[in-house]
C-alpha cells in the first residue's frame, strides 16, 4: 500500500457562522492510496472548532504504516489501528478511512453503496444550510438554493432566532431544519420556541442545548412535539447509546466517527435503540460528500450540502436531482477529479 496526501484550502462560498464561530474557508487534507494498480481516494476535512489542522494531520499521517492496511481490509483491525496511533484525530483517521473503501470498491469492482447494503430508492433529501448573516445575505443563500434543494436548514442559537426565521420565511416557504448548535439555555424558552417553530414548518432540530445538559435535552425532549436530534453530544460509536432518553436521534458525521465504517456501526446500533437518524457533514469536496451519500439511504434525513457550499471543490459535483444525491454504478465511490 502506498499513502500519499497533501494540504488543501477549501474555499466557501459565504462566510459560514454558527451560534458560536465563524470562517471563510476550511483546511483540508486530501488522501490516496494505492494498490494493484487502483487508487482510493480520500478527504480530511478539519473544521478549526475541532482542533485538527494540517500540522497535526501531517504528525498523525507520519506515524501510519500503510503496511498495516493489508487486502482484503478488516476495518475493525484498521479502526483499532489507528486509534492506537493517537486518541483524537477523527478526521484524518476518516480521510484514511474513506479511502479504503473507495480503494476496497474499485478493488471489488463494485460501488461502495452497494457493497456497504444501501438501497439508492431510499435516498432522502439533503438539506441546504444556511449559516448566520445579515438578512439580505440569508435571502440570498435561500434563493440561491431554491433550485436544487427541497429543505432549508437554518442556523440558530443566538438571541434572534425568530427574527432569522421570519426573514428565510419572507423568501421560501419550503420545510425547515433547524441547528441551534448548544445555543439555548432557557428550557421553557426553548420549549415555547420549539412550539411556535413548528407553526413555520420546522421538521426537526439540532443540538438545542449544551451537549453536557444531558437533563435539560431530555427534558425539551420529552416535551417537544419535534425530533431533537443530538449533534455535538455524539460523535463517536459509545455516544449512541447515551442519546437513549436524551434525544429523538442522532447526528452522524464521517469527521468526527472516524470514518464510514464506524457511521455504519453507528446507524445499526441507532436502529437497534429506535433513534431516528441524520447523516451530516462539514464543509467537505464532493469525496467526502459521496462517502456520506454511500451510507445515507440506511438513514432518516441527510445534510450533505458540503461541496455546494464551496467555490474550489476540486472534484466534480456528483448527480443531483431533486434534492438528492443520486448514486452511480462506479466502482468505489465515484469519485471523479475535474479532468475526467
Amino acid at each position: 500500500m502506498e499513502l500519499t496526501y497533501k494540504p488543501f484550502e477549501l474555499q466557501l462560498k459565504h462566510t459560514f457562522t454558527i451560534a458560536k464561530f465563524s470562517r471563510t474557508s476550511t483546511p483540508v487534507m486530501l488522501l490516496q492510496i494505492k494498490h494493484e494498480g487502483e487508487t482510493g481516494y480520500g478527504e480530511a476535512s478539519m473544521v478549526p472548532y475541532m482542533g485538527e489542522t494540517w500540522d497535526t494531520a501531517t504528525e498523525f499521517l507520519k506515524k501510519v504504516d500503510a503496511g498495516q492496511f493489508t487486502y482484503p481490509f478488516d476495518f475493525d483491525e484498521i479502526g483499532d489501528y489507528l486509534d492506537s496511533i493517537a486518541p483524537g484525530n477523527t478526521a484524518i483517521k476518516a480521510g484514511i478511512d474513506i479511502a479504503l473503501h473507495d480503494l476496497d470498491g474499485k478493488l471489488k469492482g463494485e460501488s461502495c453503496w452497494k457493497i456497504l447494503g444501501s438501497d439508492p430508492a431510499q435516498m432522502p433529501v439533503t438539506s441546504f444550510t444556511i449559516g448566520i448573516d445579515t438578512p439580505e445575505i440569508m435571502r440570498q443563500k435561500v434563493l440561491e438554493a431554491a433550485n436544487d434543494f427541497k429543505v432549508i436548514k437554518v442556523k440558530l442559537g443566538r438571541d434572534n432566532d425568530k427574527e432569522i426565521i421570519q426573514n428565510i420565511r419572507s423568501v421560501t416557504g419550503a420545510p425547515l431544519y433547524v441547528d441551534a448548535n448548544q445555543g439555548w439555555n432557557d428550557r421553557k424558552k426553548s420549549l415555547d420556541l420549539v412550539y411556535w417553530l413548528q407553526e413555520q414548518n420546522v421538521l426537526l432540530i439540532e443540538q438545542p442545548m449544551l451537549k453536557t445538559d444531558y437533563d435539560g435535552n431530555a427534558w425539551l425532549t420529552e416535551r417537544s412535539p419535534l425530533p431533537i436530534i443530538a449533534d455535538e453530544a455524539v460523535q463517536r460509536l459509545p455516544d449512541v447509546e447515551k442519546a437513549k432518553g436524551a434525544y429523538h436521534g442522532i447526528n452522524i458525521k464521517l469527521m468526527k466517527c472516524t470514518g464510514m465504517h464506524e457511521a455504519a456501526k453507528m446507524i445499526a446500533k441507532a436502529q437497534q435503540l429506535d433513534l431516528q437518524i441524520m447523516i451530516g457533514c462539514m464543509t467537505e469536496t464532493s469525496c467526502a460528500a459521496l462517502a456520506g451519500a454511500a451510507l445515507a439511504p440506511q438513514c432518516d434525513f441527510a445534510d450533505l450540502d458540503g461541496p455546494f457550499l464551496t467555490s474550489n471543490n476540486p472534484f466534480k459535483l456528483p448527480e443531483f436531482v431533486d434534492g438528492k444525491w443520486v448514486l452511480g454504478d462506479e466502482a468505489g465511490l465515484g469519485v471523479r477529479s475535474l479532468d475526467q
